[in-house]
């Protein structure tokens, strides 16, 4: 008995492929036109914010790169000023409107013009504001700077507590503490200690160049004795004006007139 359809094609010879095909498209549409008739609005509102966020963004970066545009002018104009009393001003203003990495050199820098118009204790408070808020190169920086501003007359123990997050082995800014402490010991008369500590230093690889000299330099000093104190030099004698006698010698005994004759 013959089969009632044509084993190669549909109706009117149209292959079955291409009927599944049709249906298959059909039922797509169909169950595309549902979801869009549920979530169309949804779609359309979600596609306008991302257009909206993309262009925010880009409004946002064109923002950013101006106001750092602005920070770097006013940066050099402040770096350019050689009265350090206005350049501490100039930064000090560029601290609080710049962005965040300006206003961390500004911050520095202020405290570099403090110091550098005698204003040591201003100096020093900025500098451990900065370390406080940075504990990258920028902090490392201000650490030193104020040890150093306040290693003449601070303890080796408020001096070693300043320096300590940079005063670790392995850490990059490690030698430069240490040169720190070892002058604090020196100015307290600890002449063996500091004179093995820049020895040290000088003997370390990790040491860089500059420090290397400075300590092997400073050791020198203190194993030769060059800190030893010898007592005060004594004042020059006067010169006299031209024509007129020598003065006497301070502390010299006045001679005797001798006796008139008779």
């Amino acid at each position: 008995m013959a089969s009632p359809f044509p084993r190669k094609g549909g109706p009117k010879g149209t292959p079955l492929s291409d009927i599944f095909r049709e249906v298959e498209e059909e039922v797509r549409r169909e169950r595309l036109a549902k979801f869009w008739k549920a979530y169309g609005d949804y779609v359309i509102a979600l596609l306008a914010v991302i257009i909206l966020g993309v262009a925010g963004w880009q409004l946002w970066l064109r923002y950013e790169a101006g106001q750092r545009a602005k920070a770097s002018t006013a940066f050099a104009a402040a770096q350019a000023v050689s009265n350090p009393a206005q350049a501490a001003d100039m930064f000090a203003k560029l601290a609080k409107a710049a962005p965040s990495g300006y206003a961390e050199l500004s911050k520095l820098s202020e405290a570099n013009a403090e110091a550098a118009s005698g204003r040591a204790d201003e100096a020093v408070a900025l500098y451990k504001q900065v370390a406080a808020d940075d504990s990258g190169p920028v902090g490392a920086v201000a650490r030193l700077r104020a040890a150093w501003i306040l290693a003449d007359n601070a303890s080796r123990a408020d001096l070693a507590t300043l320096l300590d997050p940079i005063n670790q082995p392995g850490n990059a800014w490690h030698e430069m503490a240490q040169e720190v402490l070892a002058y604090s010991d020196y100015k307290a008369g600890k002449m063996k200690a500091a004179a093995g500590e820049f020895g040290a230093l000088a003997a370390d690889p990790q040491t860089p160049d500059a420090l290397r000299n400075r300590a092997r330099a400073f050791a020198a000093f203190l194993n030769n004795g060059g800190a030893a104190n010898f007592g005060t030099v004594p004042a020059p004698e006067p010169v006299p004006a031209p024509g007129q006698p020598a003065p006497a010698k301070t502390g010299a005994p006045a001679k005797a007139k001798a006796p008139a004759k008779p």
